[in-house]
């Protein structure tokens, strides 16, 4: 019985050891998975894309615009030809519109950069819920060993006990109280392997797949040295303040077109049309169109874009206050968790040499059985305290990474095909003919790539 503390003590501090051979499932894995099988991060390149197409339908507005019409007519033979047809091409163009079409564009392009940040921030978020799925498995796992091994620490102490009553040297009290602790022990056992069933499915829902045999993670990632250098980093790669800093611009042009409403715009047309008795005609014209009087919805236009011109600059205000509440959360979470380490260590060993030095007084019968129980327990608990602060800790780290941006696979080194975001926006961003131009044929290409990713 004697030797259980050592035996716990070293199944708590394996939890950062190798796992032995056969491992095949290592925090990288995990990661790579996760990246490569993340509907969130498919879904955030999707609303990307889409958002590179508002740059696209913001640019045709600038060119011209060419339909056709084809017209047939039967009519009573009575009166004349009884079927007749006609064939026409119309171009309309803009020609000047005091620049809110151009505006539009710069809009659509500021919202494409904030979109690209919000798929960084959400690749950010996947990676770390990775990590913390990860370690929670692991730290999950070494619970129930930990409980484990207490069951049977426990099974042996009742049977001592019993022996002991059965010679007379306790009472029945001491074998009740054996058997309630053991009772207690395997309901903390059941809610621990409950536990590790949850982490498990947590893990399936965020890399993909359930986990296997977990390898022990490797070192963290370094970070700044102090929390200050760390603020100045997110302050510059946060995604999120990045994301916001390209709405304000975006709100901005948008308000600036919405005050330029108030003016004309110059258009060019132009018809050519021939019917079935060979007869064609054409026609050019110059139009000049604004408004006069709208009931007021142009200048509550204006109203409204400034509005939330004002808003998102409010905003980007409360994201930078936010980013740097992350970081020192993060900063305080892993102070916390560095010196709990250091604190569990010393109570790991003192509980120890307690729990000895107790065993060894019972033997002399100057300790009951309760207080042995009571300092197994105490061992346990200061265990499992230890391998809390250390997961803490080591997730406390990745959070610093994320609040400052840097959770990237591209940062981190991930072996997977990094995602471009500005390959399909090359494609698209001067609005090509999908199934003529050489730009489309190089948007197809790109559309093959990123249905094989």
């Amino acid at each position: 019985m004697r030797c259980f503390g050592k035996k716990a003590a070293t199944l708590a501090i394996a939890l950062f050891a190798s796992a032995g051979p056969g491992v095949s499932e290592t925090l990288t894995d995990a990661l790579v998975t996760s990246y490569r099988n993340s509907g969130l991060i498919a879904q955030n390149r999707a609303v990307l894309r889409a958002a590179d197409e508002d740059v696209a339908q913001a640019v045709a507005t600038l060119r011209p615009a060419i339909s056709y019409a084809l017209g047939v007519n039967y009519s009573d033979p009575s009166q004349g030809d009884d079927l007749t047809g006609s064939l026409s091409v119309t171009a309309n163009m803009l020609l000047y519109d005091f620049g809110r079409s151009q505006l539009g564009v710069d809009a659509a392009k500021e919202t494409v950069l904030a979109t690209r940040a919000a798929l960084i921030d959400v690749e950010n978020t996947v990676l770390l819920n990775t990590v913390i799925a990860y370690m929670s498995v692991r730290r999950s796992e070494a619970f129930v060993n930990l409980r484990e091994n207490n069951v049977r620490l426990l099974n042996e102490q009742l049977r001592a006990t019993r022996d002991r009553f059965d010679v007379g040297e306790v009472t029945r009290t001491d074998v009740s109280l054996a058997e309630a602790r053991l009772a207690a022990a395997r309901s903390g056992l059941a809610a621990e392997q409950g536990g590790l069933a949850r982490a498990r499915e947590q893990y399936k829902a965020v890399v993909g797949q359930y986990p296997g045999t977990l390898a022990a993670p490797p070192s963290p990632p370094s970070i700044p040295s102090t929390e200050e250098a760390a603020r100045e980093v997110a302050r510059k790669e946060n995604p999120q303040i990045r994301q916001v800093q390209h709405q304000v611009k975006a709100t901005e042009l948008v308000a600036e077109r919405a005050a330029r409403g108030v003016y004309p715009s110059l258009n060019a047309s132009g018809r050519v049309g021939i019917d079935d008795d060979g007869d064609d005609s054409l026609s050019l014209g110059l139009d000049l169109t604004g408004p006069l009087y709208q009931g007021g919805a142009i200048t509550s236009t204006v109203r409204k874009a400034q509005a939330q011109k004002d808003q998102v600059r409010a905003q980007l205000y409360t994201t930078g206050l936010l980013v740097d509440q992350q970081v020192g959360n993060a900063y305080a979470n892993l102070a916390v968790a560095t010196a709990s380490i250091d604190a569990s260590d010393r109570q790991v060993r003192a509980a120890q040499l307690a729990l000895e030095g107790v065993r060894e007084e019972l033997q002399l019968g100057a300790r009951t059985t309760l207080e042995v129980l009571d300092q197994e327990q105490e061992l346990l608990d200061a265990q499992t305290n230890r391998v809390a602060a250390q997961v803490d800790r080591y997730l406390a780290v990745y959070e610093v990474l994320d609040s400052m941006g840097l959770l990237t696979a591209e940062r981190l080194g991930l072996n997977v095909p990094i995602y471009d975001p500005a390959a399909y926006y090359n494609a698209v961003k001067d609005a090509p003919g999908h199934l003529v131009s050489p730009e489309g044929r190089k948007l197809d290409r790109v559309l093959r790539a990123i249905g094989k990713e």
